[in-house]
């Protein structure tokens, strides 16, 4: 692996410590303004109008955040159950098709999320005061993400980083039962 792969991955590590750190302060912050509206609807009788929407757009924030980190972390969609029962040199493709497709999803998510900020832009959200294209920032943010996170597994897995063989190795406990009440073999 070249040094400017291993500087690629050390600030895409940093980047996606980021992104976990700020998906879970989002999580915090939504259900802080989700007890908030319940507090003051049902205590107060005065509902503020900018918890629910606030708390919507905290939701989209975290949501798209943290599926880009679980993009890193090998937490996407994938093939996991042939995974199980090919032999180790069918795992490589299957696992760069799975990547290939994941940056296809972050490619078509920058796209289209590009083309709803553009179409919202000029409309303003009442409750929150703010452009309504913000709604849509977080996914074009999490489609940068995922294209960034995807490329680095693709060139690592292309430059022979042995980053699948982590993966090869025996599986879960929870998985090797799954497998056997199904009666494949490992």
């Amino acid at each position: 692996m070249s040094d400017r792969l291993k500087l690629a991955a050390g600030l895409l590590g940093r980047l996606n410590t980021l992104a976990l750190w700020s998906a879970g302060i989002g999580l915090v912050l939504m259900t802080a303004f989700v007890a908030w509206q319940v507090f003051c609807r049902y205590v107060l009788n005065d509902s503020p109008s900018w918890t629910e929407p606030g708390a919507v757009m905290l939701m989209s924030w975290f949501i798209f955040l943290g599926s880009a980190v679980g993009v890193r972390e090998n937490y996407h969609l994938g093939f996991d159950v042939i995974l199980y029962v090919i032999p180790r040199s069918g795992k490589k493709w299957l696992r760069m098709i799975s990547d290939v497709v994941a940056f296809g999803f972050g490619v078509g998510m920058i796209w289209y999320g590009w083309e709803l900020i553009l179409l919202t832009w000029n409309t303003t959200l009442p409750s929150l005061g703010i452009s309504g294209a913000w709604d849509y920032v977080p996914l074009v943010g999490g489609g940068v993400l995922i294209v960034l996170f995807t490329l680095e597994r693709i060139l690592l897995r292309l430059s022979g980083a042995p980053i699948d063989d982590i993966l090869d190795e025996t599986p879960s406990a929870e998985v090797a039962a799954e497998l056997d009440t199904a009666n494949v073999k490992a």
